[in-house]
């Protein structure tokens, strides 16, 4: 890691017209109000629709200082807070920005949007024509090397953590303004590059298209597995700017990208996703817009703070998808991410080691076998299908698989969120390792909010020990079951030496 060559956090196209949003929004919905579709009526599509979805999404939230060094935090979380992830708009002129539909690079430095290129009325068409109400795309990508020059090869699976947290907190924001947001499959990745103005990118800083995604008003269901591009012609306007001054190459990042490549269209199998009861979580009228603004990352835990065990169950039923639940109803693939959940202090809760399967697959059962307790928790509600494993003292357990950090034992509880892995390649392809690792980041991103939501905080953790993970939890024996991510719930510890200063400050 060379300090010297650190990237620029933030992607600037020189030339465009830069369409600044006001920013600043903190009013809307409670946070109790948007965990369910059908809850907010929609808002209508102009400037203070889009200015509030980037704002509460992807925009800068605060930044940090101390003497000699200030650095910016964003709503949508990233690892080693490098932020690989670079946000692109394509809407119509309804929305009040250009005065025809065009292709917008979001820029969280300046909340604004570089306007790249103007579409035809009949391109526009083409893409949404069939949606039936008002509607945009929202496209997401990844530059690999903010990642690898801190990480290394394990940069690759850290950008698609990253991006399935900006799904998530993408949809999060649609909701707060009435709409739907549902992640497009049928588009592949050479496609998508042409659609978001990319394709010519190349060498270690360019950006590698990750997804899109459609919003909209829904009042009507489109039918996305018919949703195509149809090879837009752009003339791209703004030169991209350089990131680092030098580069160490990460060749494998390559070329596992390349082997993770969509190539085709999928179809999503949706209609798998079990029926579940409607959300009963504790009231909460704090703003959504202030919680999903002020959410952060904590860097340590106290080790002593707890929670009790009815917030223990509704950060975990918060997490369990369903066709009306918000975030997960942004995933066209049944659930594929199960949790093995370490709980260290959950007051009225035996320390130990139990599951949380997160669909009705008999599979990790069979894989973890009946030796196991597989004891349903005291109080814990008939639809959340969490087992107890076996009672321990899980701190040790929890550290020493999550690379030997603290963090993962000085919380509440930790989490081991296991992908099912073999035959979901077998059967999807191998872009769905991509697919897999959002998954999992979209479910971070819950955990994120359901626990400042609960007083508490939490972080992601992408240094783990797999192979001991899969030991410990029972599921060693064949790949079935790959570990993808690790997270921690806990009391934060603040570090008092760090100034906090507004997002926007910079702007006079």
């Amino acid at each position: 890691m060379d300090w010297a060559t650190q990237p620029d956090p933030f992607r600037r196209f020189k030339g465009a017209t830069v369409h600044h949003l006001a920013g600043g929004c903190t009013v809307g919905p409670d946070y109790g109000d948007i965990r369910e579709v059908g809850r907010m009526e929609s808002e209508p599509l102009d400037v203070s629709f889009i200015d509030r979805l980037f704002y509460w999404s992807l925009a800068l939230s605060a930044w940090k200082s101390i003497p000699g060094a200030t650095w910016s935090l964003r709503v949508n979380p990233s690892s080693g807070n490098l932020h690989p992830t670079e946000g692109y708009l394509l809407c119509g002129p309804e929305a009040g920005l250009a005065d025809t539909p065009a292709l917008y690079h979001y820029s969280p430095h300046e909340h604004g949007l570089e306007e790249r290129a103007r579409l035809s009325d009949e391109t526009w068409r083409g893409l949404v024509g069939s949606v039936g109400g008002p509607s945009l795309l929202l496209g997401l990508t990844s530059i690999h090397w903010r990642e690898s020059w801190k990480y290394g090869e394990r940069a690759y699976r850290y950008c698609q953590h990253d991006a399935g947290h900006a799904i998530g907190a993408v949809r999060y924001a649609a909701a707060c303004l009435g709409w739907r947001a549902e992640l497009i499959t049928s588009v592949s990745d050479v496609e998508l590059a042409q659609l978001l103005g990319i394709a010519d990118q190349a060498g270690i800083e360019a950006e590698h298209p990750d997804c899109l995604l459609l919003l909209h008003s829904g009042d009507h269901q489109p039918d996305l597995d018919r949703f195509s591009v149809n090879d837009p012609e752009l003339t791209l306007v703004g030169t991209r700017n350089a990131l680092s001054s030098d580069h160490h190459d990460w060749p494998v990042i390559d070329a596992v990208a390349a082997a993770c490549k969509k190539t085709a269209a999928w179809v999503g199998d949706r209609k798998q996703s079990p029926p579940l009861p409607t959300l009963s979580p504790k009231p909460n009228m704090t703003p959504a817009a202030e919680l999903i603004r002020g959410r952060r990352s904590a860097v340590a835990m106290d080790g002593k703070t707890t929670i009790d065990r009815a917030a223990f169950y509704r950060i975990l039923d918060a997490c369990l998808p369903g066709a009306r639940r918000i975030p997960h109803d942004v995933l066209p693939w049944r659930p594929r991410i199960h949790f093995a959940v370490f709980v260290h202090r959950v007051e009225g809760m035996p320390a130990g080691i139990y599951v949380l399967q997160r669909s009705a697959t008999p599979m990790l059962r069979e894989v973890i076998g009946e030796e196991a307790a597989w004891k349903k928790p005291e109080g814990c509600p008939d639809h959340l299908p969490l087992f107890l494993l076996g009672e321990a003292d899980a701190r040790r357990i929890a550290k020493s698989t999550s690379c030997n950090q603290d963090i993962a034992a000085d919380g509440c509880f930790a989490i081991a969120m296991l992908g099912e892995f073999r035959d979901s390649l077998a059967n999807d392809g191998p872009w769905f390792y991509r697919a897999l690792h959002w998954e999992a980041g979209l479910v971070g991103q819950t955990i994120y909010l359901e626990a400042e939501a609960e007083g508490v905080r939490s972080t992601g953790i992408g240094c783990f020990f797999d192979d001991m993970t899969h030991q410990v939890v029972g599921c060693d024996e064949d790949d079935r079951f790959q570990v993808l991510y690790h997270f921690t719930v806990g009391g934060a510890v603040d570090d008092t030496r760090l100034q906090t200063l507004s997002a926007y400050h910079h702007r006079g």
